[in-house]
Parts: C-alpha cells; structure tokens; sequence
C-alpha cells in the first residue's frame, strides 16, 4: 500500500516538472496513476485504501511562435532528413522506456557507455540505466542485433515509452 506521504512527494515532483502522466505500480498490484491535465491534477488509486486531494497546477502558457531562421545551406538539411529516415524505418527495432526517470548511458561518470552506436546487442544485455525515485533501474535491450542509434543524451529526462536506441535486428 502507497503512504500519503509518498504520493504527496509523487505529486509534488509531478507538478515541478514537464511530465504529463506517470503510472506507478505497487508489489500488491496497487495502482497510482497521476496526470497533469490543464488545471487539474488527478490522482486515483484504486485497491489502496490511501487516497489524498488533487493539487493545483498551473495552467499551462501558450507557447510562443518560434521566427522562422533563413536557410543558409541547403547541405545542412541532408543529415536531419537521413535522422528522420532512421526513426521511421520499419525494420528497426525500439528500445523504449519502461518508465518515466533519466537516462544514464553508463553506470557511473567515470565508466564507458553500456552501449553504442554500433555495438551488437542480445536480449539480455544491459543497454542503460533509467533513475526513478532514486531507483538505479538496469534496462536491457530485449533483441538481438546492432545498435543503429542512441536518440537521448546521457542524464535526460525520458518519458514513458519514449524510445531510447534504434536496433537493426539480426
């Protein structure tokens, strides 16, 4: 069973940062998921008999309409093009985020990356390291094959589902 004081902790990291969303389960399949929406912020946890008063959170601003940059060098475009055929070819796999926290491509400063662009990877090798609530969480790649792309820097925020590598699969 959640503690008040850790969904208040839950809640209050939720609001201080620009996730929308985080589901959470608990060892005896309790459930809290918290969601930013607009004004509101909902908390639910059904099976748990804690239940705490949703906090307010800031509406949010309207983004700004970025000015549009002159193209200087038509060459510069090449590489963003070839990036986004990457993400959308179909015969790569997705080595996604199992959770929202950040991701750590070594396990410690001084250490080399688990893996990079390049590597071969089997099901059970450890790709990275995802922190959640001072959690240390090791990911591993589920397929076999080569590491195409590492798509997040090394202690970025990641959000559920967000995909962490491209694998060309064996």
């Amino acid at each position: 069973m959640f503690k008040v004081n850790e969904i208040k902790e839950l809640i209050r990291a939720i609001d201080n940062s620009s996730i929308g969303e985080v589901e959470i389960r608990g060892e005896n399949k309790e459930k809290i998921t918290i969601r930013k929406e607009g004004v509101q912020q909902t908390v639910s946890v059904p099976q748990a008999a804690v239940q705490t008063a949703p906090a307010p959170v800031p509406a949010p601003q309207p983004e700004q309409p970025k000015a549009e940059e002159p193209k200087q060098d038509q060459g510069s475009e090449k590489p963003k093009n070839e990036a986004a055929s990457k993400h959308n070819d179909d015969s790569l796999k997705k080595i996604t985020s199992p959770m929202v926290g950040t991701f750590y491509e070594a396990p410690n400063p001084e250490s080399d990356p688990y893996v990079k662009e390049g590597d071969k990877v089997s099901p059970d090798t450890v790709v990275c390291i995802v922190e959640a609530m001072k959690l240390m969480n090791e990911l591993e790649a589920e397929v076999s094959g080569e590491i195409v792309e590492v798509l997040v820097e090394n202690g970025e925020l990641v959000e559920y589902g967000q995909p962490l590598f491209l694998v060309k699969p064996n």
